[in-house]
């Protein structure tokens, strides 16, 4: 069977062929539905399928679709996880699947909410204020460029490779994808208050896994990294990486606080939600980390993704161009892709039983 047949043409199809395939598998589904429809009139939802005993003590998560367009990678690998795993689940493990935190950005093939805010950056204490980005605020005018073709745009890159040049690449990096909360229009924004994935996630994680005895959570992402390899990146900001460290090895679990990781440090992570619920000490959190294409091209599809809905229409062929630069930006797509994807994906969800089996 292809890899690439667990992988769906767009979020309606994901969305129905993980209910179907839930279902099929035994899964208790609950599915909350967004306020929004997709592009085609479709309805949106975060589906969240149950498979165990409902008080089993240890619980694994699968997470997909928090960057929305992300979600081709997380929805085809939690469709290969009930196709292929969870008939093989440990007694007293049960599995939770979370499919489409952000159903709004994957059927629109956009990154970002409906309000523009990256979730993945949305879950702070927004009451405590938020953190400043001065860095930020510096790059944020070359980011957004008033044209996508024209002298706007090669004004726009001119300064941004001076900046490069004089402060390196990783500077440039932390300052775009850190999280910032002054610029709405701007690129990876959080938002100053939670949108609704994140009241959502939060609802659901208080409803799943309050009161269990150890969780394993595995969030899949796309865009930074070796095209195919999947990093395992702590997403814990503080909370118990040794424990993740134990599960599936000290030099697999990168800490982007430590450095060495493809991803800067950064605020606001959804994973913060489940840990919130159930304290550090009983949970193991990790974000897999697929290379696409190269990080330059994956800020340049970021751009003029954030232009268009800015300045532009979706559906001229400069916006198609642009939606088709988002999709090659955090979906691979062809055979080998997929398999390198899933066969890392069955990897880690093997560690991460095991890691529960015996903690």
């Amino acid at each position: 069977m292809k890899a690439q047949s667990y992988f769906s043409r767009d979020y309606a199809e994901a969305r129905a062929r993980f209910l179907e395939a839930a279902r099929a598998a035994g899964a208790r589904v609950e599915s909350t539905v967004h306020p929004l429809r997709g592009p085609a009139g479709e309805e949106l939802a975060m589906d969240a399928a149950w498979i165990g005993a409902e008080d089993a003590p240890r619980v694994l998560v699968l997470g997909s679709g928090t960057h929305g367009v992300e979600g081709f990678c997380g929805s085809g690998c939690q469709l290969a996880f009930l196709d292929r795993l969870a008939a093989e689940m440990p007694a007293g493990i049960a599995v939770l699947l979370t499919h489409a935190h952000n159903p709004y950005g994957f059927a629109h093939l956009r990154r970002v909410t409906e309000e523009n805010v990256d979730l993945n950056r949305n879950f702070i204490d927004h009451d405590a204020g938020h953190p400043a980005n001065d860095a930020y605020d510096a790059i944020h005018g070359f980011l957004l460029p008033e044209d996508w073709d024209g002298p706007g745009r090669q004004a726009a890159d001119r300064a941004m490779m001076a900046f490069i040049a004089s402060r390196g690449l990783e500077t440039f990096q932390a300052a775009v994808s850190g999280g910032q909360y002054d610029h709405p229009d701007g690129l990876f924004y959080g938002g100053l208050r939670p949108v609704w994935s994140n009241r959502v996630m939060r609802a659901a994680y208080r409803k799943y896994l309050a009161g269990r005895d150890r969780i394993a959570l595995i969030d899949y992402h796309t865009g930074l990294g070796p095209r195919g390899h999947g990093e395992l990146i702590d997403a814990s900001i503080g909370g118990n990486i040794a424990l993740t460290r134990d599960w599936y090895g000290a030099d697999e679990v990168t800490s982007p606080a430590e450095g060495g990781s493809v991803s800067a440090p950064v605020s606001g992570v959804l994973p913060m939600a489940a840990q919130d619920v159930t304290g550090r000490d009983r949970i193991g959190m990790i974000a897999i980390e697929y290379g696409t294409i190269e990080l330059m091209e994956v800020l340049t599809a970021l751009r003029g993704d954030n232009w268009l809905y800015l300045h532009g229409d979706v559906s001229s062929p400069l916006g198609h161009e642009i939606k088709a630069e988002m999709r090659r930006a955090f979906y691979g797509e062809d055979e080998a892709w997929c398999r390198d994807v899933l066969d890392r994906s069955e990897e880690i969800i093997r560690k991460a039983l095991a890691g529960l089996s015996g903690s």
